[in-house]
């Protein structure tokens, strides 16, 4: 592996994990801590995405990969809401990843988003301009919630689920460069920059399902990133992609660093009587 590529991968991790625990550390209820090769970021929330926990470091070993997964495992097991497990693929053995189906089943875990770990430093970036889109930054309770819907239906969760993830947040309605995109009057899209360690971490980016592939992603995308580079003169960002996003971020000039893969418990079929 050359070191530049190896230096981006623990750059993509480690700012996975500071982040997500600034992300959760408004919640009253939320466990940021860290133990030997596990780091929790749960929020204890509703919103799925605010419930992590990471693996770190190398997982060469299939018995250390099993011992994690289990800790891990057993931690979300224990908690009101659900979340997701985090592991890097890249730190990952190949004698590792041939015991992972095993390990998987034992605990219960099935795949849930493929996650790329993404960076780029190409500032000023040019505006792109979709006809009819306006772009508005976040200020008041009411868009929280409406970014918060948007985010729901773009992952698709359920609509309640999302009713804390942003509720009365200082982060996002105040620090966080956040922006919604409307398009005759109704919110449609959004994008977020938050500053944090040195870095600009794009987040949050979703558009409501019948609104896509129309470029409103990337305009809010564009437009969040400048405003924050030229408010901040930080040109280091880096974001974490579903599949879904990684077109757009090559399109805006980001190029892949990680791989990740999430993981939660299997959902067990109703049985009907």
């Amino acid at each position: 592996m050359e070191q530049l590529v190896e230096t981006e991968i623990v750059e993509s991790l480690a700012q996975y994990v500071s982040v997500w625990g600034l992300l959760v550390s408004e919640f009253a209820t939320a466990d940021v801590s860290d133990r030997s090769g596990v780091s929790i970021r749960w929020a204890d929330n509703p919103f799925p995405f605010w419930n992590a926990v990471f693996l770190n470091g190398e997982l060469t070993d299939p018995g250390a990969l099993q011992a994690r997964l289990k800790e891990a495992a057993d931690y979300v097991r224990a908690k009101r809401h659900p979340g997701l497990i985090y592991v890097c693929e890249d730190y990952v053995s190949a004698a590792a990843k041939r015991a992972l189906p095993k390990i998987l089943s034992e605990e219960g875990l099935e795949a849930a988003i493929p996650v790329t770990g993404m960076t780029s430093d190409a500032f000023p970036l040019q505006q792109s301009s979709p006809p009819f889109l306006q772009i508005e930054r976040v200020t008041s309770e009411a868009m929280l919630r409406e970014y918060a819907n948007i985010s729901c239906e773009a992952y698709g969760f359920p609509l309640e689920s999302g009713r804390t993830a942003l509720h009365e947040s200082r982060l996002w309605n105040e620090d966080a460069y956040a922006f919604l995109g409307y398009k005759n009057g109704r919110a449609v899209s959004g994008a977020s920059v938050i500053v944090h360690d040195g870095y600009l971490y794009l987040a949050l980016v979703a558009t409501r399902p019948k609104a896509r592939n129309k470029g409103y992603a990337e305009a809010l995308v564009r437009h969040a990133l400048q405003t924050a580079y030229e408010a901040t003169k930080i040109s280091r960002t880096i974001l974490h992609a579903t599949d879904q996003g990684y077109r757009v971020y090559r399109h805006v000039g980001y190029h892949p660093t990680a791989r990740f893969m999430t993981y939660k418990f299997r959902r067990i079929p109703d049985v009907k009587k």
